[in-house]
């Protein structure tokens, strides 16, 4: 269930923040984005010269991301090109007057793989006060609608946190009516914006897990989650105990088998900031995630493959005898190990244990932690 690839050599995911500027004003930015791109930004050569590193690393996954890739000009010219290397390429453009029909097709016919819109609400009242621009809703459903017309799979990103929390059934019910090939569900990082949100209890993720777990079993499409790493944990456990009462019953339960692709267990195990994901920023900074504010380098110095590699931020991060608390304790740090991001948000530190986490280890040694509400 691995991924068929050396964490200490390369990362499974990476993923450029091509601009910081974007339209919308959403309310947990990580990047507090601005209408206006910023003059230090990559280059379009500096673009392609990642490319080309990422195509001789020979990532998997390659992500171009914001702010709103759509407000650089190039953007079309750095898909072709991409394609052109043979690097799958996704795009998470804003929900905006940009996203047009036009756009969408011209980013098909450059080679995009993966369109990927986000959905927070499952109305245009919800949505558009998360996002903090009106139409944007509506924006996101037409994206949908005329990618799926030509054939361009999509993506749908949901960031969970207390202002749609109790509306997820509703989120989920209007996905199923979408035709589109994942939904990524990102936890929130107190970060950027989103400090002033207020996570989640330590329960309430729980209670997404079940719901995650419970939809996966009927969807048509794969479910990912995003800075929550302990759902593979939670999906073990399910899996231990489906076992369990296969061998009372007798009868087996395929069904389990659903849950258990993309961020799952599948393919993600033991995936985390900094060990199969790194994140670029607009000013070629290298960081284990975009929600973890500490670089390791700049791509403008050294290669990305040398960062990724030699740093010892990002060794650290791949080491879990590296981790404090409960997740150093844990029997499953090696398939989870907890959100560093969070962690580092939360606690100070990239090292301590997952604050969101109700699981408790099974070994006996007490927890090196900081008593703190998630909420």
């Amino acid at each position: 269930m691995r991924p068929n690839v050396d964490f200490n050599e390369k990362p499974f995911i990476a993923i450029w923040e091509t601009t910081q500027a974007c339209d919308l004003a959403c309310v947990h930015c990580r990047a507090c984005a601005q209408p206006q791109r910023s003059s230090d930004e990559l280059t379009t050569a500096d673009a392609k010269k990642l490319v080309d590193e990422i195509a001789e690393m020979a990532v998997p996954v390659f992500v171009l991301t914001g702010g709103d890739p759509l407000k650089r000009p190039d953007i079309f010219e750095i898909v072709g090109y991409a394609a052109s290397r043979k690097v799958r390429i996704s795009l998470t453009p804003s929900a905006t007057p940009l996203l047009t029909r036009e756009a969408i097709l011209r980013l098909k016919e450059a080679g995009l793989a993966r369109l990927a819109v986000s959905l927070d609400g499952p109305t245009a009242e919800i949505h558009d006060a998360f996002r903090k621009v009106a139409g944007s809703f509506q924006w996101t459903m037409d994206a949908v609608r005329w990618a799926r017309e030509i054939g361009l799979p999509v993506q749908i990103n949901t960031t969970i946190t207390r202002h749609n929390f109790h509306q997820i059934h509703d989120v989920i019910a209007l996905l199923e009516k979408l035709d589109i090939t994942l939904w990524s569900v990102f936890f929130l990082v107190p970060t950027g914006r989103g400090q002033d949100i207020g996570l989640l209890s330590a329960e309430e993720f729980e209670q997404v897990f079940e719901t995650l777990y419970q939809t996966a079993q009927r969807s048509l499409f794969d479910i990912k989650s995003t800075e929550a790493q302990h759902y593979r944990r939670y999906l073990l456990q399910r899996r231990t105990e489906g076992r369990k009462q296969e061998s009372v019953s007798g009868e087996r339960m395929p069904q389990l088998a659903s849950a258990m692709t993309e961020d799952g267990i599948g393919r993600a195990m033991g995936i985390n900031d900094g060990k199969g994901f790194v994140f670029i920023s607009h000013k070629g900074d290298v960081f284990p995630s975009g929600f973890l504010p500490i670089s390791g380098g700049n791509i403008r110095r050294e290669s990305l493959a040398k960062i990724y590699r030699e740093s010892p931020l990002f060794k650290s991060l791949r080491d879990t005898a590296s981790l404090k608390g409960k997740c150093g304790r844990c029997e499953f740090r090696e398939i989870c190990g907890g959100s560093r991001a969070r962690a580092h948000a939360v606690y100070g530190s990239p090292y301590a244990e997952e604050p969101c986490c109700v699981y408790q280890p099974k070994r006996l040694e007490q927890p090196e932690t900081v008593e703190v509400a998630c909420d």
